[in-house]
Parts: C-alpha cells; structure tokens; sequence
C-alpha cells in the first residue's frame, strides 16, 4: 500500500519525500483545488520531477477542478511540458478534461478525484472502462463500502486517511460560490462551514464544521487487509514539518508498527475516524473551527495540572468558556507551585500561569517545541533513497567492467555501463580483495541512491588501483542518474487536438421542473409543464443503491446515468459540466439527451460552449443547493441557520437522512429567456424544493425578484 502525500510548496515536497512518501500530489500556480497553497512554477515543477524520479517517487499533477473552455486550452501549453519532462499522473474532476488529455497525452494516467463522488462500483467500473487508472473515494464511505467496492471492481482505490472533512460531499458544495462567488469546485473555497452559525432553536454553534480525520493502526491494517492500493494524506496548505511528521506516522503503521502520532501536537481542531464506522456522533466540532492545537491541562486560578509533558518554548494560547481565541505566548518559564523553576514539567504536575487574560478559561498548546526541533533535525539527516545493483568484472589482460542496475517508477530497467581506460594487470605483491572493491562500490552515500552488490567477478592477485575503482564507481552512478532521468522522458504530437467552437443555433425552448412532492409535479402539470424530473440523490454510496430512482428522466450521478431505464436523459446540474469538452464526452453515451450547465459558469463562459450535438439546459429558477451532506445535522426535517454576515439557508432532511442545505433567496433568470434561446439553450428548468401552490404559480407568471447569482459575472 503506497503513501500518496501533498506538497503545497517545495518545502513541502522535500518534507514529503524524506518522510518516505511513495507518491506526491501538488499543482501548478493558478490550477487545482488549492489554489491559494503557495504551488509551484513549471520550472521548479520540473525540478522537482527529477528530484522525485531519482528517488523512485511518483508526481501527480492536481486538476482536480471544474474548468471552462479558455482553461482547458490554456493549461496544455503547461501540461504539455509536464507531460515531455516525465509527469507520472493527472488528478481531475472534469470528464472534458479528462478527454483532452486522454486524446492528446498518450500513456499519461488518468486519477478520477475525490471531486468526481465517484462512491459505488458501477462508477469506478466505469472510469476504468474510459481510461483511468484510479479513483480516489469518497471520505464519505463506511469501511464496508469500502470493502464491497473493491471486490467489484479491479481500478486502482485511493482512501483518504487524514486531514479536513468537508460537511458537504465533495464536488457537491456550492456554498462558497453562491455566497461570495469563490467556488470550492474550482479550488478557491472561502470555507463559510467553519464560520458559527444561529439555528432557529436560538442556538450559535460551528454547526458546520467536522472534526479532521485520522486514522490510526487498526484502520491501516483494514484497508491493507482488503487490499486498498493506496492511502492519501490531506494537507496541501499545511506547513513543511507537519507533511514530515503525518508522512512518517502513516509509513510506520503500514510498516505494522504501533506508533503516536504528533502531527495533533502541529495542526489540531480536533480529530475523529470520520466516516469509517458506522458511529458518526464524534465528527462534528462544534465549539470551535480553527487550529488551537491540544488542551495543555486543567486551570483552576493560576494553577495548571498537566495533561501534557511542557518544555520551555512551547506556544500555548488562552480560550475563553466558548473557545474564542483571547491571545498567546510562548512559555520561557516554567514554576511549579512549591516555587521551584525547571526545564520542563511532565504529565500530572501543576504549574504556576502567571498571567493569563480576562476569561480565560482553557488553555492549550498550539505549537511544540520538542516536536518542532525533532522534526527540523530529521529533514536535515534523512533522504529517501533509491535502489541499484552493482555488477563488477575485473580479468587481466582486460578492461576493468562497472554496471549499475535500477528500475524506473514503470518498472523500466535502467542499465549504465563503464570500463576502465587501460587493460588491468597482474599484482606485483598483493592484489585487491573483493570485500575491498565491495566496500568501496557501496560507499555511495552522498548520492540519491543505496547499492548492493550482485555480482564481483575478480582474478586472484588483481591489480586495480582503489582510486581507479572508485572513480568507475562514481561515474557510472552518474550515467546511471542521466539515464534514469531521461528514461521519464516522452515525445508529444506538435498539433494540439481541440474542439473548434461552433456558433449556437437559436433553438425552441421548453419549460421543465424539478420537484420534491408528487403535489407539486400535479400542480405543475395541471400548469401546462409536461417535461417533470423528481429530485433526486446526488450521490449514489454503495450502500443506497437500492434507493436509486433508475426510471427518473434526470440523473443526479453517473449510477443513475449508467443504469437508467430510459432511453433519453437528462444530466443534473450538479455534475459540473461546464465546457464544450464535456458536452462532447457525453454526448458519446448514447442515453445522454440533455444536460443541465452547472450554475457556476457564467452567460459568457456559456456563450463559449457553442453549438453542441446534445441539448442545452439551463437552471433557471430555484433555491440554490448550497451543500449535499452525508450527515442529518438536525433532528428536525426541516430548520433555518443563517452566519454573522446575514446569510440565510433552509436545511432540509432527505428521505435517506442527508442533509441538504439551500439558500434563502431563488435564482431567477427567467426574464434572460430570449437572450438564452439565441445561445442555443432550449430548456428552462425550475427547481421547486418547499414551495406552495401559489408560489409556483407565481414563479411561472413570470413574478420574482430577478437574480442571476453566477450567471453574471461567473466565479472565481
């Protein structure tokens, strides 16, 4: 089982690596779903390639987000140069770029995102029958899922281990981009689910916000027991020591050793087993949001019992009954309460607190010292390094003969070869041992490699020079290091294959809606709409397949899609698809009638698109879907929250128990309809959640506030 681990940074990268990740994810500046970690330019990118190649460590490249037309275009100037300097893989969300670079990338892998919600065997099977190689899955499934996954299905699994939860399903949260236009399918997320939040009960909580996830020993040995190919690490914006420290906790429980993990002592809101058992009561966190690390000990006055061993040069910070961060220090004296001064103080003994500020009321340890140098000494001694065998021939009368063997991360063989200059001859007293020329081979130690000799051939008292050995030696691994690097190395085709634009032809246009109730499909049919989808789940777990709607005309997930009873249908908008590529994709799948854009791309980006060979929908009124979560946040089937800045949502329990949360205020784009019709739109769609009679009939008169949300000006 491999360790796929971030790098937001270059530090971070060289962290990862000498922590002994097997694999690293990362982006380029401007791209992927953390695009404001710091990223890395496509010279260092490349740089870094090498660094990790010589090593035997993978690079995936993140592109894990939704894309327009103009972006797709653009990253292959980028992506092309990756892709020739030896680019292992390509993590994505879009189906439209994941058809531009199956096409114009040959070999290059395909690893469908966590973002896809790809979360049942029907849709890795799939995947893997378009070309991919693996999928990452959903944090949202139960190890049983897991489990039953992978006996049906022969991709690649990925599981993420550790680090943030969302509350919504991946690639299914739109609140960030409703609210303030910062989409978290397009790697730009303002995070409102760790802001507090005021529920009709009159109750302010982080109602929003989960614990981060960890898993621990007995969790590893599942997965490797049922044979997951892979484990990922969150952690793309957290700093260098913590990838160094969560690295190589996860390398040593998969070694089968027992450890504690310190990354808690580094970057902690408190930690659960997220979905992996059936209990979910411990997931949430709903007293605080941020990072304020481990809770140090009990206060009571200026006495502090500790939970924790404290040395001098730790950070601790004070936090009043509710958790509000009330300031920090760094301790630079440590006194106990018989008035006696030390270095450290350990578990169980009571410190003096001198000062702390007005209603303090705990006190935690948000960085420590100890954790913190012991990492910063590890980075500096230890590096990964990569396997070679050495062979050796030495015959007088003959040329000596040095050869170095490794494989490349393809399992290539890679072979340099060197002989001496001059022929070697007889010792005139005693000749060279072979432990001697064994010794000398192996002193490789300043390299990014380790050896091991297969084979010394030498004649009895052989003449060579130690001097002349070891120059051999230290040139062939230089060949072999050259020729390492450039076995990743590929041709790319100089003709770029696009999808021309085609201008839009006007269409006639129909009306549709999506409802919640069968009282409101007859209300609307009574109203003349006869084209009428059922809302319907926008994730098909393993475990609710059964509960799938196959006879529904709109499919909300590729399940829905893949095992629909229709011949025609519709695709949801909370598929994402947002560009010409994916209209081209789909439109390959003989069931695909219509597709419904994604409410984040905006009339120009729409524009863009053009003509298409399968039909244009368009959401154009209803409350927007700000998130679609696994859990039942309330008891209630339905209850308001609305945050400090004003913004308002419904929170509306569905019949599996998934919370859905939407916005106050509809979209409303209705009075577009010409303009929209010229672009080649030809379908409407209202989508009714909790409204009356009245309401949809006010809706289709034509009454409402007008409000194009992400029409307008798109998001970022």
């Amino acid at each position: 089982m491999k360790i796929v681990a971030p790098a937001g940074s270059i530090e971070r990268f060289h962290a990862a690596i000498k922590a002994g990740a097997d694999e690293i994810y990362m982006g380029l500046k401007g791209f992927g779903a953390r695009r404001n970690a710091v990223n890395l330019t496509l010279e260092e990118y490349k740089e870094a390639l090498d660094y990790a190649h010589l090593r035997g460590v993978k690079v995936f490249l993140t592109l894990n987000t939704i894309m327009m037309d103009v972006e797709i275009e653009a990253i292959s100037i980028n992506l092309g140069e990756l892709y020739k300097h030896g680019l292992d893989a390509v993590i994505v969300q879009d189906f439209g770029l994941a058809k531009f670079i199956k096409e114009n990338y040959p070999g290059l892998e395909l690893h469908g995102s966590t973002q896809m919600t790809v979360a049942n065997h029907v849709e890795a099977n799939f995947l893997k029958s378009i070309g991919f190689e693996r999928v990452v899955l959903p944090r949202e499934l139960s190890f049983e899922e897991i489990k039953e996954i992978r006996e049906k299905t022969d991709i690649e699994l990925e599981i993420f281990v550790s680090g943030a939860l969302c509350i919504s399903y991946s690639g299914n949260c739109y609140m960030s981009s409703f609210i303030g236009g910062r989409s978290g399918n397009r790697g730009m997320c303002a995070q409102p689910c760790r802001k507090k939040y005021v529920s009709d009960e009159n109750t302010s909580s982080y109602v929003l916000s989960p614990k981060d996830q960890f898993y621990g020993y007995e969790e590893i040995e599942k997965l490797k027991e049922i044979g997951i190919d892979s484990i990922k690490l969150e952690g793309r914006m957290k700093e260098p020591n913590y990838v160094f420290q969560t690295v190589s906790y996860y390398k040593e429980l998969i070694d089968g050793k027992k450890v504690e993990e310190k990354s808690s002592h580094i970057f902690n809101r408190g930690y659960s087993k997220g979905y992996f058992y059936s209990d979910r009561e411990n997931l949430m966190n709903s007293d605080y949001a941020s990072n304020i690390g481990k809770e140090l000990g009990i206060l009571k006055g200026r006495e502090l019992k500790l939970k924790e061993r404290v040395v001098l040069g730790d950070g601790i910070i004070f936090l009043s009954k509710d958790y509000e961060n009330l300031g920090g220090t760094y301790i630079n004296k440590i006194e106990l309460v018989d008035k006696t001064t030390k270095k450290s103080a350990e578990k169980n003994e009571t410190i003096i607190i001198k000062e702390t500020p007005k209603g303090t009321k705990y006190i935690f340890r948000n960085y420590s010292k100890e954790i913190n140098d012991l990492t910063e000494n590890r980075l500096k001694q230890v590096d990964k390094k990569h396997l070679i065998e050495f062979n050796f021939k030495g015959k007088i009368g003959e040329k000596a003969r040095i050869e170095a063997t490794t494989y490349n991360n393809r399992n290539e063989k890679i072979t340099a070869i060197l002989e001496s200059d001059n022929l070697l001859e007889l010792a005139k007293n005693k000749g060279i041992l072979r432990d001697v020329i064994e010794e000398k081979i192996l002193e490789i130690g300043d390299t990014t490699f380790i050896g091991k000799i297969k084979n010394v051939e030498i004649d009895e008292n052989l003449f060579l020079p130690v001097s002349l050995l070891k120059q051999l030696k230290r040139d062939v691994v230089a060949k072999l290091s050259k020729q390492l690097i450039l076995s990743y190395r590929k041709n790319l085709a100089e003709e770029i294959k696009k999808i021309e634009r085609k201008v839009p032809i006007q269409k006639d246009m129909i009306l549709s809606a999506i409802v919640s109730t069968e009282k409101q499909k007859e209300i609307l049919k009574k109203l003349g709409i006869e084209k009428i989808y059922f809302r319907g789940y926008d994730v098909a777990r393993e475990g609710i397949l059964k509960e799938i709607d196959l006879n529904n005309k709109m499919a909300t997930n590729l399940y829905q899609l893949l095992e629909n009873k229709n011949s025609k249908v519709t695709l949801g908008w909370n598929l994402n698809i947002s560009n010409r590529y994916a209209f081209d994709y789909f439109s390959s799948l003989e069931k695909v009638d219509t597709i419904i854009v994604s409410p984040e791309i905006s009339y120009r980006r729409l524009e863009e698109i053009g003509e298409t060979k399968i039909k244009k929908a368009i959401l154009a009124y209803g409350r927007p879907r700000a998130m679609y979560t696994e859990l039942s946040l309330f008891e209630d089937n339905k209850i308001e929250i609305q945050n400090d800045q004003g913004d308002k949502f419904t929170v509306l329990k569905n019949s599996l128990g998934n919370s859905e949360i939407y916005l106050e205020k509809p979209l409303n784009i209705l009075k577009d309809k010409e303009y929209l019709r010229k672009i080649g739109v030809s379908e409407l769609v209202l989508e009714f959640t909790t409204e009356s009679e009245e309401e949809i009939k006010s809706v289709l008169e034509g009454q409402g506030e007008y409000r194009a949300y992400n029409y307008e000006k798109g998001v970022f």
